[in-house]
C-alpha cells in the first residue's frame, strides 16, 4: 500500500512538473517589449572588457564597470552609466588615442557616441590632450566634436574655447570662440 501511495504521489509530481514546464514559454518579441515598456535594458554586462577587431587586427578596446544593452528600444543603444574607457590602435597596433569619461550612451544604427562628465581624449603619438564635459564621437567618420567648453593641450601649447571639431586623432581642428597660448614659429622671407 505504502509504494502505490508513493507512486501516485510522484505522479501527480512529475505531471504537475511537465505542466509547469510547458506552460512558462514566452516569446521573445513579448519580453522585448515588456522590458521597453519599463525602460528595462535587454541585457546587463559587469566589468566589461570588449575587443574589437577588423580583419584579424584589433582596433580598439572598451572597458566599462557597466554596460545596459537598449537594443529592444525603437532607436538601440547602449549605456555606460559608470564611466568608459576605450582604446583606439592604429599605426601598426600601436596605442593611438585613449578616450575616457563618466558616463556614454553609444547608438547601435548611427554609431555616434555621447560621452559627459570629465571626458579626456588622450593622443599618445602627438601627446595632445582634449579635456570637456561633454563629447560626440562619430565612430564611422572618426571624429569628434562638441560644442561645450573644452581645453587641448599638448608639449607646449593650451587652447580653451566654446566648440571643438577634430579628426579622432585630434588632428585636423575647427575651434570656436577661442583663448590661449600658442607658440609659433616665425618664418623667414
Amino acid at each position: 500500500m505504502k509504494t502505490s501511495k508513493k507512486n501516485i504521489f510522484l505522479n501527480i509530481a512529475a505531471i504537475f512538473m511537465v505542466a509547469m514546464f510547458f506552460s512558462c514559454t514566452n516569446d521573445t518579441k513579448k519580453v522585448r517589449d515588456f522590458l521597453a515598456d519599463k525602460n528595462l535594458p535587454i541585457a546587463v554586462g559587469k566589468d566589461v572588457y570588449h575587443v574589437y577587431k577588423d580583419s584579424g587586427q584589433v582596433t580598439s578596446k572598451l572597458v566599462a564597470p557597466v554596460l545596459n544593452d537598449f537594443t529592444n528600444k525603437g532607436h538601440a543603444y547602449n549605456e555606460f552609466p559608470n564611466g568608459i574607457k576605450i582604446i583606439t590602435f592604429e599605426n601598426d597596433g600601436k596605442d593611438s588615442t585613449t578616450i575616457t569619461g563618466n558616463y556614454a550612451l553609444t547608438y547601435t544604427a548611427t554609431r555616434v557616441s555621447e560621452i559627459k562628465g570629465n571626458v579626456v581624449v588622450y593622443n599618445h603619438t602627438n601627446k595632445r590632450r582634449l579635456e570637456t564635459n561633454q563629447l560626440f564621437w562619430d565612430q564611422r567618420e572618426k571624429y569628434f566634436f562638441t560644442e561645450d567648453g573644452f581645453r587641448v593641450t599638448n608639449i607646449t601649447d593650451t587652447i580653451s574655447g566654446f566648440g571643438f571639431e577634430s579628426k579622432q586623432d585630434l588632428s585636423k581642428w575647427l575651434l570656436k570662440d577661442i583663448t590661449g597660448q600658442l607658440e609659433v614659429q616665425k618664418e623667414e622671407l
